[in-house]
């Protein structure tokens, strides 16, 4: 049916889904850090599981789509390019985040453990592509590791949070993932609502996701694009945007904690597309369908995933301006990626 519309029609689908998108990642925020409070799980994790999982349903449905339409390329660097993207939104967040740097203020052991957890995740595709091609039911072996891996890493995680084996050092900028006391009005509101809630917000991304992913793939064919630059720097940041609202947001409420691992968490859970768009995907291996630029995003995302994990580990309270070092580092590595990807893609 989309094949038949105008241009400008699709970019008005494709625009609208995002608003859609944007505005329901925007209303989570506060959602998940009365449901973390409320369930007892902690900013971090909800941040990683709960946020992370719904603000990244959207972009899950793109890659699934794209990759049903025989797009390989599209639906793996849509995953890649969107974990790369909220890494720097990460970073746009500590510029906003004025008292002290970012990853200094919201140490948490489990944002640590999650972005050791995702750089191992981002290898596997790598290493898939660079061996022979195996397939069970048009299926890598890997698309059925990667979830194993990451369900474990969130038992883990979740272990880790009830008995730690060390501690971030406590200084007058850390803050500390504290249970919020509610309203009289808001303490009315089950948590069972607010769930309901939460599920319709996703299923609005969801269907907003579906539009994306068609609006872009009918787009791409009509003007001859580039799947990967259309996968990491369109579908992927659109389909991003709610990470950096319910970042900004999560920050501008004191809940840094929520705020990282909701970027960290859901860069994780992005890594789960691949294993969808594999299955998706019925003409073989979906990591050897992957095209170089595609392996230049993962390489890039894990550059980007390695700087942010050293910053979480150093803990730099002030650098240049106010913010860290390692956020100055991920900008300009992801500046750099774009601009390379463009000029490959216009031969410049």
């Amino acid at each position: 049916m989309l094949a038949s519309w105008p241009i400008p029609a699709l970019l008005f689908a494709f625009t609208l889904a995002a608003l859609v998108v944007l505005v329901s990642g925007l209303r989570m925020t506060s959602l998940v850090d009365r449901l973390a409070d409320r369930m007892g799980i902690g900013e971090a994790i909800a941040g990683a599981v709960l946020l992370g999982a719904a603000t990244s349903l959207s972009g899950t449905i793109v890659s699934i789509t794209v990759a049903l339409d025989g797009q390989a390329s599209m639906a793996y660097s849509n995953s890649i390019g969107g974990i790369a993207a909220q890494t720097a939104f990460l970073a746009i967040a500590d510029v906003a985040y004025r008292r002290a740097n970012l990853e200094h203020a919201a140490a948490d052991l489990a944002n640590i453990f999650q972005a050791i957890t995702l750089i191992v995740l981002l290898t596997l595709p790598l290493l898939a592509g660079t061996l022979a091609e195996f397939t069970v039911i048009a299926i890598h072996p890997v698309s059925l590791v990667i979830p194993v891996i990451y369900v474990g890493a969130l038992v883990a995680t979740r272990a880790l949070r009830e008995m730690p084996m060390w501690r971030p050092v406590d200084t007058r900028d850390t803050r500390n993932d504290m249970p919020e006391r509610e309203s009289a009005a808001a303490r009315q509101i089950t948590t069972l609502r607010l769930l309901l809630h939460f599920l319709l917000l996703m299923l609005l991304m969801g269907i907003a996701g579906w539009t994306i992913a068609k609006t872009a793939g009918s787009i791409t064919a009509r003007l001859a694009l580039s799947e990967t630059l259309v996968g990491a720097l369109a579908t992927a940041v659109v389909t991003s945007m709610p990470e950096l609202v319910t970042t900004i947001a999560a920050v501008r409420r004191g809940a840094l904690q929520l705020a990282v691992g909701g970027i960290i968490g859901g860069n994780t859970f992005d890594t789960l597309f691949l294993t969808a768009a594999d299955i998706a995907y019925r003409d073989g291996s979906l990591y050897h369908a992957a095209t170089v630029s595609d392996q230049f995003w993962t390489l890039t995302a894990i550059l980007m995933t390695g700087i942010l994990l050293s910053g979480l580990i150093l803990r730099q309270r002030n650098g240049p301006g106010g913010i860290g070092v390692e956020t100055i580092a991920i900008l300009v590595v992801y500046a750099g990626a774009i601009t390379f990807q463009v000029m490959g893609a216009t031969g410049g």
